[in-house]
């Protein structure tokens, strides 16, 4: 639904940032508050993400107003940030499409504005990539400004320490914007987000400000120059300092809600020569009361009613596989003091939430550290302790080296609890979890598990929990088949599958929960199903056997077919020499952009339909 733009005639003036550039500066603020209800207006409508970009409105308003966007870059950091900068680049009336198939990307995307300089979609890139473009706008010599603006719960990341340390030593010209709102998606958390806090509410410095305000307070002349030292004596301890350190000039922190005050520094540091860094204070979900008492349930939003107040509540179903997740864990925790559960800031994606309350003592929030997260959990197994690391897979990319040099060299019992495998849905190609079968499956000692239901995904959880070595077991957002999750756990045979349905002829091997289509295809064509359950190791008897009897073999699974599953059988055939058929369905060798699980299934033709047709027009072809 396209917004009435009468509603909003100081933004309706702009459609894009020249012309926002040619209002006058007594305008901003008219259209930064008209900007942020329109945001609430379009996202209320479409869903999406919501209080962080309520939180960057005035930044992004100031930063198109002052900078010569798109000749001068602007790289945003995740990109949850980024809508307002999506509705004053041109994209406004196409807002509602945001998220959906063929719609809007979810973040910056190059392919659809030259305004979004860098595809985002993971933490703490944003720097990086800034120092590479000021290399090359050093270059090029044609003055060309480059500004990232990263979020300070982006700053927990090791990769934006070691691009700031890289960039001080350079001494490129480059601004640099923290985005200081004290959230990431859940709370942040970590040393360098309490050293602001713990400084200037510490001991020393309040003691020397109350002090000196009792001691002056009736002088009015001291009285204003004990309030000017007090400011002096907060610039000595902020974390500017920690930026100086690295060879970047600090500024702040300053108000970022107050738009005027943003362009007039911007208009300043746009002049600094070298690396800058500007601290910016914001609100996450400025604007929008409900947004601001509760930013993490309003991070990203279903479509809702902005006068309720509060979001719909989902309607009753059965659980995702998060909830699955999060259950088990509680009850395994309960039984075994020795578990030790880690998550890289994602508590409440990953079902965690009742886990952190109820074993607190057992429970580590490691913050946007994938890689720190692995090699600690390594630490963890490697004196005794059983630790468990709930991860998206699109996250896990991130920690591939210590999965092979931490763990897996070392044979220790980690087990991975990947969510969000395979097709994710709205947030599109930087989130689909594609990869995480085809990267793990050729590091040796470990055992990958792809479950087909609620049930199984709980007993591989305890399979995996029970074993000596690195293990994962794989399972998608959302809700399984409703499938019985039997309290009880039992350790499932390793490496071995089921047989779900016998047929003639062709066999089709499901991998994971894509096995309702399965059986769907298997009804209608006659074919033996079988359930693998085991990527690695692989159940090679029930393979053979099923080879020895069958024509063609179909495999099955929500992953890259290249070095996939699929691969995996195929391999394990030219080993046994034997000559079968064999056609791999799954996601191909492409990113797949936004859609819904089920719109992204049908266009693959990996629901139902999808693999009927896909396997008649193989066996049939000439």
């Amino acid at each position: 639904m396209t917004l009435d733009l009468a509603h909003y005639p100081t933004l309706s003036l702009a459609d894009d940032p020249a012309q926002l550039r040619k209002l006058p500066q007594e305008k901003l603020r008219q259209f930064a508050n008209e900007l942020r209800q329109y945001l609430l207006a379009s996202v209320s409508q479409s869903s999406g993400h919501f209080a962080s970009g309520l939180g960057t409105v005035e930044l992004t308003v100031a930063l198109h107003y002052v900078y010569n966007t798109p000749f001068d870059r602007l790289i945003w950091d995740v990109g949850h940030q980024a809508y307002p900068h999506k509705i004053v680049t041109g994209r406004r009336e196409r807002m509602s499409s945001i998220r959906q198939k063929d719609g809007l990307h979810p973040f910056p995307w190059p392919p659809e504005s030259e305004y979004d300089t860098f595809a985002v979609g993971h933490s703490s890139t944003s720097i990086s990539a800034a120092l590479g473009m000021a290399v090359a706008a050093e270059k090029e010599g044609k003055d060309r400004k480059i500004v990232a603006v990263i979020g300070d719960g982006a700053l927990t990341a090791g990769m934006a320490f070691e691009a700031m340390n890289h960039a001080g030593d350079m001494d490129k010209d480059l601004l640099l914007v923290l985005n200081d709102n004290e959230m990431s998606i859940s709370e942040n958390v970590g040393a360098l987000n309490s050293h602001l806090a713990r400084l200037l509410t510490g001991r020393f410095f309040n003691s020397i400000r109350d002090g000196g305000k009792k001691l002056l307070s009736n002088v009015p002349p001291i009285k204003e120059f004990a309030s000017r030292a007090e400011e002096h004596i907060k610039g000595m301890v902020v974390p500017g300092t920690i930026f100086e350190e690295l060879g970047i000039n600090y500024i702040g922190p300053i108000d970022g809600h107050d738009v005027n005050g943003l362009v007039d520094t911007l208009r300043n540091m746009r002049k600094l020569s070298g690396p800058n860094l500007l601290h910016i204070v914001t609100k996450k979900g400025k604007g929008y009361e409900s947004a601001e008492q509760d930013p993490i349930n309003y991070h990203a939003v279903p479509k809702f009613d902005p006068s309720e107040k509060t979001l719909p509540k989902a309607k009753a179903s059965g659980p995702t596989f998060s909830k699955i997740f999060g259950n088990w864990l509680c009850d395994m925790a309960g039984q075994d003091k020795k578990l030790m559960a880690i998550t890289p800031a994602m508590r409440e994606g990953s079902g965690m939430v009742e886990f952190s309350q109820r074993f607190p003592a057992q429970y580590f929030d490691v913050a946007i550290a994938e890689q720190h997260a692995l090699t600690f959990a390594a630490g963890l197994a490697k004196d005794g302790l059983k630790p468990v690391v709930a991860i998206y897979s699109t996250f896990l990319q991130r920690a591939y080296d210590q999965l092979i040099h931490d763990i897996a060299l070392q044979n220790l019992p980690v087990l991975l609890a990947i969510d969000r495998a395979g097709i994710v849905g709205a947030d599109g190609p930087t989130h689909q979890g594609a990869f995480d079968i085809p990267f793990m499956r050729c590091v040796p000692n470990m055992v990958i598990m792809t479950p087909s239901d609620e049930n199984q995904c709980r007993q591989m959880l305890y399979t995996g929990y029970q074993l000596n070595q690195p293990a994962a077991v794989r399972y998608p957002r959302g809700q399984g088949c409703g499938a019985e999750v039997q309290q009880d756990m039992t350790a499932l045979p390793l490496g071995k599958g089921e047989i779900v349905r016998k047929g003639s002829n062709i066999a089709i091997l499901n991998f994971g929960t894509l096995l309702p289509g399965a059986r769907e295809a298997a009804e209608e064509i006659d074919a033996t199903l079988v359930d693998m359950k085991f990527v690695k190791p692989l159940d090679e008897e029930l393979l053979h056997q099923i080879a020895k009897d069958h024509t063609t073999l179909v495999t099955l699974e929500d992953g890259a077919v290249m070095g996939g599953a699929g691969s995996a059988v195929g391999e394990s055939l030219h080993r046994q020499k034997q000559d079968n058929q064999l056609l791999c369905l799954g996601l191909p060798d492409q990113f797949i952009m936004q859609g819904t699980q089920q719109q992204m299934y049908a266009e693959l033709k990996i629901d139902g339909a999808g693999i009927i047709e896909q396997i008649r027009n193989f066996v049939e072809k000439p």
